[in-house]
């Protein structure tokens, strides 16, 4: 039996390698970037007046990421809204491997497509080392949120890392991952 390849990983060995090759002049195979990891992370700032809603939060996680979310804890105090350090206020998620290049997939050619007046990805958003952050504003775009259970809309930070040096290189390889770019 075969082992199960995820289609833009089989995409990545079979042609983007070589066109990195081509573009960036590299004298070996190692030297071409590659997705490193993908995180996922969830602030649910109303957790504060009600727990529920980081539960909800916790369970479509799961269901969007396929992979159990951890809680993420205030790092400090905040007077103004009401946080205190150590308060359960979050939860996010790494993937990695298979699950990573699923979820590209899924993100950039099902849920991207789903935003409201999508224009595409801004260019602006790498950190200069290679890594791609984004923000959605809806859970909602994801195919596994059901639409009539969901309570609260919350929004979603993704950030997905490569081993890139540049962020021409990191930009030109989520290019060919098919990652929709402003013109």
């Amino acid at each position: 039996m075969e082992k199960y390849v995820p289609r833009l990983q089989k995409k990545y060995k079979e042609e983007i390698i070589d066109k990195m090759i081509k573009e960036f002049n590299y004298k070996n195979i190692m030297q071409v970037p590659k997705l490193t990891k993908i995180v996922l992370n969830m602030g649910v700032g109303d957790a504060i007046e009600n727990k529920k809603y980081l539960e909800t939060a916790l369970e479509e996680m799961m269901m969007i990421s396929g992979q159990r979310p951890v809680k993420t804890k205030a790092k400090k105090s905040v007077a103004a809204f009401k946080v205190r350090k150590g308060m359960e206020i979050g939860c996010k998620v790494t993937l990695r491997g298979d699950r990573m290049y699923e979820f590209l997939d899924r993100f950039i050619n099902i849920a991207l497509p789903r935003v409201r007046d999508f224009r595409g990805v801004s260019n602006n958003s790498f950190d200069g080392k290679g890594n791609f952050a984004i923000g959605i504003k809806e859970q909602i775009i994801f195919p596994e949120i059901d639409y009539d259970k969901v309570e609260k809309i919350h929004g979603m930070d993704i950030v997905i890392c490569t081993s890139a040096k540049t962020d021409e290189e990191a930009r030109k390889l989520l290019e060919e991952f098919g990652m929709p770019y402003k013109r």
